[in-house]
This record gives structure tokens, sequence and C-alpha cells, in this order.
């Protein structure tokens, strides 16, 4: 054990070298367990003394954005060191200051009460120099880079912000640009050629086999916003023709069905019609995605009829039963919801349920041709 002596006229060896140094408040009203203190840590460190409660408030108040550390005694007089902390923690400005107790021995009462407050460590008399230097070093050090990490934080919200405006001001300016305004026109005419279709379809199976194909379509249109925001992110240029060359999923039909087979079976004749081009297919009911997302993604260059000319647009159709819909959404309100609770934990119930959910359509699939096998 090493006691420490106090030692007098000696400048301290970075303060020669003109290095700025991290700043400790030591609160005590032991002058002694001050200078030892002081002796121990100015070699790292700049040391601030107080030698009661009232004097260590006023000295956070005249710097406490520059206080890296406060060494508390807790047995003080005018205010106790539990007094101190609770202000401590009160405050904006100092409540994420490391705090390491000075004390010999407290009972648990106590101990807890002072983590409670959110105190960091204890630092027990008779000093010890490596533990003390060690102890003050890890506060100092957790603290110094969990004030980096706020600070890169914030200069990427700032940054965020910052793209988010530029995003809002394109997508005023598209809203604005007539030539936009013409290929949104073109788009929602591609959305109804391929809702009119899928409806024809559902009215011939409603007459051919007494049921429908699929329960229900939804249909959307990629807001200016999201358009900007698409293009800032692959690196495209923001311009009309950038938007038809490059983004496939500006308009979109969501296709609702029963049954997986049903699924395949409308998606294959929706794309063999002769005027119908099938750009590209993603199948994610055969090959789920890793959270257990089961989906087929079709996009589709369609033909409108317009006075002059024909055009082929691209339109996103996907292809789900009910009950991966309805986990879809689920799925989407986590994806999109920020400070969830147990968020892995919902990850994980989610793939289950996404699994189970297969093995549901399938079974009822299984019973419904069983039921249709009977009438024949």
């Amino acid at each position: 054990m090493q006691y420490l002596v106090p030692r007098s006229g000696e400048e301290n060896a970075a303060q020669k070298k003109g290095i700025i140094m991290q700043k400790i408040l030591v609160v005590d009203d032991s002058e002694l367990n001050r200078e030892l203190l002081r002796e121990l840590l100015e070699d790292e460190y700049e040391t601030e003394m107080a030698e009661d409660g009232e004097q260590a408030l006023q000295k956070l108040q005249e710097c406490g954005p520059k206080i890296h550390a406060i060494l508390l005694d807790l047995i003080m007089p005018k205010l106790d060191g539990l007094s101190v902390l609770a202000r401590v923690r009160e405050n904006e400005q100092t409540k994420d200051i490391p705090v390491l107790i000075i004390s010999s021995e407290y009972g648990v009462e106590i101990e807890n009460r002072c983590f409670e407050l959110g105190i960091s460590d204890f630092i027990h008399r008779p000093f010890e120099r490596s533990i003390v230097k060690n102890r003050v070093k890890n506060a100092v050090e957790l603290f110094v880079c969990r004030n980096q990490l706020e600070q890169k934080i914030k200069e990427q919200e700032a940054t965020l912000n910052r793209q988010y405006q530029i995003i809002q001001e394109q997508a005023e300016k598209l809203r604005e640009a007539k030539p936009f305004n013409a290929l949104m026109t073109e788009y929602r005419s591609a959305i109804m050629e391929v809702e009119t279709r899928l409806n024809v379809l559902n009215a011939e199976f409603s007459q051919e086999y007494n049921r429908n194909p699929f329960e229900s379509i939804k249909s959307r249109l990629k807001s200016p916003e999201s358009i900007s925001e698409k293009l800032e992110r692959k690196g495209y240029p923001f311009t009309v023709e950038s938007i038809r060359e490059h983004l496939t999923d500006v308009a979109g039909i969501r296709v609702i069905c029963s049954f997986p087979d049903d699924i395949y079976r409308l998606a294959r004749l929706f794309s063999q019609q002769g005027d119908i081009h099938l750009v590209r297919e993603k199948d994610y009911i055969k090959n789920p995605k890793p959270n257990g997302y089961r989906s087929l993604h079709l996009i589709l260059s369609v033909p409108i009829f317009l006075s002059r000319e024909v055009k082929y647009m691209n339109v996103e159709v996907q292809f789900r039963t009910i009950a991966m819909d309805f986990w879809a959404s689920l799925e989407h309100k986590l994806k999109y919801k920020k400070d969830v609770d147990d968020a892995g934990e919902i990850v994980q119930q989610l793939k289950f349920c996404a699994d189970s959910i297969e093995q549901l359509d399938y079974q009822m699939q299984e019973i419904r041709n069983k039921i249709d096998r009977s009438r024949g």
C-alpha cells in the first residue's frame, strides 16, 4: 500500500510543455485528502479544489463544461455529498459528468443510493496510487468517448437534416415541374391499366371456377420526396429522364391472394398477356428474405394508350397472401419505429410467425383443394 505525502514547489510536467489537460474537481472537507489527490493526479489532470458542497456547486457553475470528473466526499459541512450529487444530476450541464465517491466504508444502503444517483465508482481511503489513477482514468475515458459519440450523432443528425431539406426542396421543384407531373400521370395510367386487367381476370375466374383468385388490390404512387431520396441514395441525376430510366417502383400495386397457388397462377396469366413484358421477377415465396418475408415481386412493362402514342411504363406488382400481408404491415412498423423495446426479440418472433404463416397458408390451400375435389 502506498501512502501519499503532498509535494510542494513542483511544477507539473505537462503544464511545462503547454499541454491542455483535462480538469478534475476534488471535493473534500479534508485539506490533507485534497492535497493527496492533487499530488496523485497532477501529472495527468488539472485539479480544481472545493472544501465543501456549496463551493463545489459554485465551481461547477463556473467551469462545469470543462470538468471531466468529480471526486466527491459524502460527509461534509454545509451541504453533504449526496445533496451535491443530486444537484449535479439535476443540472443539464453537469448531469453526465462522472462522479467518483471518496469514502472509507459505507453501508449497503448508502452505496446503493450513490449508484441510484449514477456514480461511476468509489475511491476508498487510504488511497492506493494505482487504483485511484486507474479508476479516474477509466471514468474520464468513458466520459470522453461518450461525448465524442454524442457529438458524432449530432453531426450525423445535422447532415441528415440538411439532406432532408435538400430532398424537400427537390421534391417541391418536382411538384412544380410540368414534365414531372406529366410523367406521374403516365404512371397513374399504368396503375389503372394493371388494375383493369386484374379485375377482368378476377371476373373470369369468378364465372368459371366460382371463386376469386385474389381478395383485394392496393395501389400507390411514390411521393416526390421518396423519388428524390431514392435518386440521391443511388447517385442518379435528378431528372425526369432519370426517374423513367432508373426507378422501376414508382408505380406499385399489391395483390392480396387467399392461397399461394393463386399467386403463381395469377402472376403467370397476367405476365403472359401479349403486350405485357416481364422485366424482372423476385420470388421471395420460394426464397424468403432472412427476416421471413414472403412475396412474389414482378416488374412489368405495361402499355398505356395516350391520345397521340402508346407508351410502356414500368409497374411493380407484388403478390402475397392475406396472412403474409398482415405480417408485412407489422414488420414495416418495426422497421420504421425508433426506440422499440426488445427489438431483437420481436424480430425473432416475427421470423417464427412468418414460418408459421407459410405452413398455415399451404395447409389451408390443401383443405381448399379437398373441398374442390369433393364437389367434383
